[in-house]
């Protein structure tokens, strides 16, 4: 097992999946802690990296394409106090990072895992029913319909047509998108039966955002309704692919016993130097022999 833990959360990787604990610190974004812990399965995965910075760094998890309904629908533009899968790393613990970043490599390497976009999603949306105020409305999921409620500081042209109530049925697509500069930003949904053009101040279909503390709240919203409409990558699959229900993604070939247990001899050893080099706690590398060993 290979964990770290600092006041921005504690990453935990077991080898399978990787445990995202978001910490209490005051950086710490409100999306982050509102989602609370997230369990990233190995297959979702398309790499990580760590940064070194002179006062800190940062670890990064890369998903694959369409594995995260959170990041369809924000499309990669949460800040870094509200990504859920950055972590900022204090100095003295940058031997800690690496490590689990090797490991992290190490078994996507072992267990084949492809970096081809996925065809359904791997991790879920956000729990239902949700409802965030922000902006110019108020905007509730309830798994089957999206509710649009204006308050006093909504466009009248927008309020006079009162409360939206919309059918997931008749959402054909959702995005979030943040206050940028003098650049408002929004909560829009694509309408089959009423689409609109107009811009989120007039658009009865989205929910203008300012800039304030909650806006990324609405990304739970926008990705609630991602995760229960059709998958983007299921139209560029082949058919015998596509099923009624989706079908699991093809198991990797094994690797030959040879290599795996070469590369854990090899992991061993590197543990063995990064605990004599003081990088590593004796608990640490303890920990982390044992989870090595049991693979062998």
């Amino acid at each position: 097992m290979a964990e770290i833990i600092q006041r921005d959360g504690i990453w935990t990787f077991d080898g399978e999946a990787l445990r995202l604990v978001p910490g209490r610190d005051k950086g710490v974004g409100l999306l982050r802690k509102t989602l609370g812990e997230l369990t990233v399965p190995l297959r979702a995965l398309a790499g990580v990296s760590f940064e070194q910075g002179k006062k800190s760094g940062r670890l990064r998890l890369r998903l694959r394409d369409g594995a995260d309904p959170l990041l369809q629908a924000t499309g990669g533009k949460l800040t870094e106090g509200a990504d859920p899968y950055q972590l900022t790393v204090e100095s003295d613990r940058y031997g800690v990072a690496e490590y689990v970043v090797d490991e992290v490599r190490n078994a996507l390497l072992l267990e084949q895992v492809p970096s081809a976009a996925c065809t359904a999603y791997v991790l879920p949306g956000p729990p239902v029913p949700l409802s965030v105020s922000a902006g110019d409305g108020t905007a509730s999921f309830d798994g089957e319909h999206v509710r649009l409620e204006w308050n006093w500081k909504t466009e009248d042209a927008k309020a006079s047509a009162g409360t939206r109530l919309l059918a997931l049925a008749d959402i054909t697509a959702v995005e979030w998108q943040p206050a940028v500069g003098l650049e408002n930003g929004c909560l829009r949904f694509t309408v089959r039966s009423s689409p609109t053009k107009a811009p989120p101040k007039f658009d009865p279909n989205a929910v203008e955002l300012w800039g304030f503390k909650k806006d990324p709240l609405m990304a739970l919203v926008a990705a609630a309704v991602q995760a229960r409409l059709p998958h983007p990558g299921a139209h560029s699959a082949p058919k015998e692919l596509l099923p009624q229900t989706p079908a699991p993604e093809p198991e990797p070939p094994a690797a030959p016993a040879e290599d795996n247990h070469d590369a854990l001899l090899r992991r061993l050893r590197e543990l063995g130097e990064l605990h004599r080099a003081g990088v590593l706690t004796e608990e640490e590398f303890t920990a982390a022999k044992q989870a090595v060993l049991k693979r062998l």
